[in-house]
């Protein structure tokens, strides 16, 4: 399957969220994900590591990433880098949602908390 309809954002078992999935495992490919979502304003994912690097395009709104114990800002236009393992968390500071494309070096993506327990993803991988 080469052209995808880009599949409607639903809302997640994680509060806040809305994701699709644009590509992945089920659509053939091996090493590589592309995920959507967006994020109510006061929401936030859990603290969480990935199983392979991770890029992270801020489409619109204003957030925070929290890496290694310190805060950093990012808006519409900036690009996230998390790094294979890296423990991040991802928060809306903002007054609209915030919306993020990530893009994954694996497929489908391993997703752990603090304590190295695997996190079952809400949504298709």
């Amino acid at each position: 399957m080469f052209v995808i309809e880009q599949p409607r954002l639903e809302p997640a078992a994680i509060p806040g969220i809305a994701h699709a999935t644009f590509a992945g495992a089920a659509d053939g490919l091996q090493q590589l994900s592309v995920w959507r979502q967006t994020m109510a304003p006061g929401a936030c994912t859990p603290p969480h590591s990935h199983a392979c690097d991770e890029v992270v395009l801020c489409l619109g709104g204003r957030g925070e990433v929290h890496i290694d114990g310190q805060a950093h800002r990012f808006g519409a236009d900036t690009t996230i880098v998390l790094p294979k393992g890296k423990l991040h968390q991802l928060f809306n500071v903002g007054t609209v949602p915030l919306e993020t494309l990530g893009i994954f070096a694996a497929t489908p993506v391993a997703t752990h908390l603090p304590d190295g327990q695997a996190i079952e993803l809400p949504w298709r991988t």
